[in-house]
């Protein structure tokens, strides 16, 4: 019974901790369609997924905490704009980060470039101190 008790709590635990991710896009037309349709923000992530130390410390203390995927969940569409060195990726996703960086003139990373619904550029951010409060609090100044 007990071993039936742990196992069902475990169970919950690990599903109320994939109901607490973010659904990230790769694609930014389809980014901008949902945000036109949702009346949202695009929130795009140029990243070093799994190489950029300042990427991964941004990803853990701000777009892993519930306050911060709440917010998100409300008032972004998010979208991975990944450079991985070893994460392999498709030849067409590759050649389009890459001419999305060149648009967006991406010099380093983390860059967090914020559009509004019908593409507007309102801003960058990068990485902060603060976690998710900070983080949020700088996404409304751009609003």
């Amino acid at each position: 019974m007990k071993k039936l008790l742990v196992g069902l709590i475990a169970a919950w635990t690990l599903a109320q901790a994939g109901a607490a991710e973010l659904n990230w896009l790769t694609d930014l037309d389809k980014a901008q369609s949902q945000a036109k349709t949702e009346k949202k923000l695009v929130l795009m992530d140029f990243t070093g997924s799994d190489w950029c130390s300042w990427c991964i410390k941004l990803h853990k203390e701000v777009f892993d905490q519930p306050e911060f995927i709440e917010y998100a969940k409300k008032y972004l569409v998010p979208v991975e704009i990944d450079f991985p060195r070893t994460k392999k990726q498709a030849p067409e996703l590759k050649k389009a980060n890459q001419a999305l960086a060149q648009t967006y003139d991406i010099k380093g990373y983390p860059t967090i470039v914020v559009l509004d619904a019908s593409g507007k550029k309102l801003g960058e951010l990068g990485y902060e101190v603060g976690g998710p409060k900070a983080f949020i609090a700088s996404l409304e100044k751009l609003k």
